[in-house]
């Protein structure tokens, strides 16, 4: 009974145990809206110029070799934002070690 269960679970959908990374542009959106999105969504990568950011919410929940800390970043209307749920990468883990 307990392959049937395992078997099951394994043939399961990766989504069906956690949302999939939402991207989203922060000068589409606004400080509120942006916090408002990570909070819906748990795993939001916000895309900043050339590059991004990766947010988790809660922030207990950063993948392993990576530190929560706190970032700012502009909206659409150029206004600093200040989000404290950041997901960065720690160069002291020793998961990030070659």
């Amino acid at each position: 009974m307990r392959g049937v269960i395992l078997i099951v679970a394994l043939s399961l959908p990766l989504p069906a145990f956690g949302a999939g990374v939402m991207n989203v542009k922060a000068s589409e959106h606004s400080c509120s809206e942006l916090t408002q999105i990570i909070r819906q969504n748990k795993k939001v990568f916000v895309r900043v110029g050339f590059g991004g950011r990766s947010f988790r919410y809660p922030p207990a929940q950063c993948s392993m070799g990576d530190k929560r800390t706190t970032t700012s970043l502009r909206d659409g209307g150029g206004k600093q934002c200040i989000l404290d749920y950041a997901c960065v990468f720690d160069p002291a883990s020793p998961y990030n070690f070659p």
